[in-house]
């Protein structure tokens, strides 16, 4: 009885549940006419254009398609298109889900993450890099940080989403031109990257990491380098860089898209960004801060942290927002969100713990600063591996996101002696690169089957099999490779044509005065 019950009650959600959708497909069209009893009983098939109404079946499965963030057009392909694929019937292509919204609980997931990933740049890195740098020049990096946000959402909606996300190139370098200044972006989903999310969303939260990442380079040249400079670097370098590697890596054509480019030609995996994100930027940042040298007087004088409360509610904002980061780059409110969120806390937390008792042994004593730099690195080096891990490998993570870094930070930058002011390179490219290598040894099938043979990309690219034969980490060193020489050469050439050119640094009255009062005529704290 209770089974017959459940039954029923299922049938009946999912036959409301596509009413539902119906009502808001056949809208867009006129009712066929009412066939005839004479009609009815003709044996001629029915007009091309005539609708054909899903069985229940098929609405069902449509809606179990909704609740497992699947394809909701599967069942209904029962007919064969000219090269003998799995197609639509004509009678039902208006029927399609994919021709109406997206489903409203995945939307509204995806557009709460875009919000939390802003949230990591606007107020969280302003106020984490603000509290780091030292009180004349705090307003110089909150300036950064709004202007990157507008210059780079600027260049998103003109050309960045189609060149990261378009196809028409057919290139596994860069994606195309049909979706320049977002033309046909609307919220119907790009079905691409997602069943369930409206393109117009997906957009937007891919736009919040593009936002980000060349905010990280700020810290490696914060108090130094000139407002104009940087805003040509962005500009140049998210063409040079950030474009072509995030079509690369997520780009349904892109070179290194492991899990969703059935020919990518290096089958790796970066969930959320560590190539991406963290490594582009980590790496760019310690060229980037070697051409400019060092800040005057570094070395000599005493440049600690003006404001650490800043810097420690700075790292709470980026912490939360690195929700939306991580668990939002599963595009679904779905299992593989859940387990992203799960070893996203682990990692972050245990690295935190870890660097501030590395000090205690070491140095005699737990800082906030070193709290702050363990909860960020751990973050950084689960970036990649989060939606692709379990528990212990997020654990893992965090004690070697504090170990590695710290050695990098505390001990190498001394010795190599470069002026990376905020740890951009200590903390992102070398957690980076240590979390894309390390998602190479613990990634596995059962945290994400996309790692499997039940994806069919993964299949046809031999990536489930590499998973299987334990051999990813040999495609992460190749996409860390590759990522390597694209962010350090362009960089280099970059920042000598600036150099030569518009120049890079300000004047060293202007430096010693502060770029607060220089460079935008305003001061941090009137006392």
């Amino acid at each position: 009885m209770k089974r017959t019950q459940k039954l029923f009650t299922l049938a009946l959600a999912a036959a409301l549940s596509w009413a539902t959708l119906g009502d808001a497909i056949y809208a867009q069209e006129p009712a066929a006419p009412a066939a005839t009893e004479a009609a009815a009983t003709d044996t001629a098939p029915p007009a091309a254009d005539a609708k054909i109404a899903p069985t229940l079946e098929q609405r069902i499965n449509v809606l179990e398609a909704y609740l497992t963030n699947g394809d909701p057009t599967a069942s209904l392909k029962t007919d064969k298109d000219k090269d003998g694929n799995p197609a639509i019937p004509e009678g039902l292509l208006a029927a399609t889900p994919t021709a109406a919204n997206s489903g409203p609980g995945h939307n509204g997931w995806m557009m709460t993450c875009a919000a939390l990933v802003l949230f990591m740049t606007l107020p969280g890195l302003a106020l984490f890099y603000g509290g780091l740098v030292r009180r004349k020049n705090v307003l110089s990096v909150c300036a950064q940080c709004l202007a990157c946000s507008g210059l780079v959402t600027i260049l998103w909606w003109a050309f960045g989403y189609s060149l990261v996300f378009g196809t028409n190139f057919g290139s596994p370098f860069l994606g195309g031109s049909e979706f320049f200044f977002l033309k046909g972006v609307s919220s119907t989903p790009n079905t691409n990257y997602s069943f369930w999310v409206s393109e117009n969303v997906f957009s937007m939260y891919q736009l919040m990491f593009a936002i980000i990442t060349p905010g990280l380079i700020v810290g490696a040249i914060a108090e130094r380098m000139k407002f104009s400079a940087i805003m040509i670097f962005i500009t140049i370098w998210m063409f040079a860089v950030y474009f072509p590697m995030a079509h690369m890596v997520w780009g349904a054509t892109g070179y290194m898209n492991g899990v969703w480019n059935g020919s990518a030609a290096i089958k790796a995996i970066d969930f959320a960004g560590g190539t991406v994100v963290h490594m582009t930027s980590g790496w760019s940042a310690l060229i980037l801060c070697m051409i400019l040298g060092k800040r005057l007087g570094f070395g000599k004088e005493k440049m600690a942290p003006h404001n650490m409360v800043l810097c420690m509610v700075g790292t709470g904002m980026l912490w939360v927002g690195w929700y939306g980061f991580n668990a939002g780059s599963a595009v679904s409110a779905d299992g593989i969100a859940a387990n992203a969120f799960m070893t996203t806390t682990l990692a972050a937390a245990t690295a935190g713990f870890a660097w501030a008792m590395l000090e205690a042994i070491l140095k005699g004593h737990p800082s906030i600063l070193g709290f702050c730099s363990g909860i960020v690195a751990g973050l950084v080096v689960i970036t990649p591996a989060c939606g692709f891990v379990n528990a212990t490998g997020a654990m893992i993570i965090g004690v070697l996101a504090a170990v590695i870094p710290f050695i990098f930070v505390v001990y190498l930058k001394n010795v190599f002696g470069y002026d990376d002011a905020l740890d951009t390179f200590g903390v992102h490219a070398v957690g980076g690169t240590l979390g894309a290598i390390l998602t190479g040894l613990l990634a596995n099938g059962v945290s994400n089957p996309n790692l499997t043979e039940v994806n069919g990309y993964a299949k046809t690219n031999g990536l489930a099999q590499i998973v299987a034969d334990h051999g990813l980490i040999i495609e992460q060193l190749k996409a860390v490779g590759l990522t390597l020489v694209i962010s350090i050469v362009a960089t280099v050439i970059i920042a000598y044509a600036l150099k030569f050119t518009l120049g890079l640094r300000p004047t060293p009255e202007v430096e010693t005065a502060g770029l607060d009062l220089s460079e935008h005529n305003e001061e941090g704290y009137v006392l």
